[in-house]
């Protein structure tokens, strides 16, 4: 699995509380099993889970920026 990349990392020292529960909550994969096995530190892999979520919204963006252009070709 890749590094977190160090502007992930200082948003993720940079968080509440709160906020690293939701990310937490939200991990899934090889991620938790990483944290739990102590291979990673809690801010590395908050750092990874912005990262992933980062991409898939980008994704996503693209994905429906492709949707309304075909609907306006119609």
């Amino acid at each position: 699995m890749k590094q977190a990349k160090q502007d992930y990392l200082e948003k993720a020292r940079a968080l509440s509380e709160e906020m690293r529960e939701r990310l937490l909550s939200r991990m899934k994969g090889k991620l938790p099993k990483r944290l739990d096995k102590e291979k990673i530190s809690i801010e590395e892999a908050l750092a990874l889970q912005m990262e992933l979520e980062d991409e898939q919204l980008e994704e996503w963006r693209r994905s429906v920026r492709a949707i309304r252009e075909q609907s306006s070709e119609k």
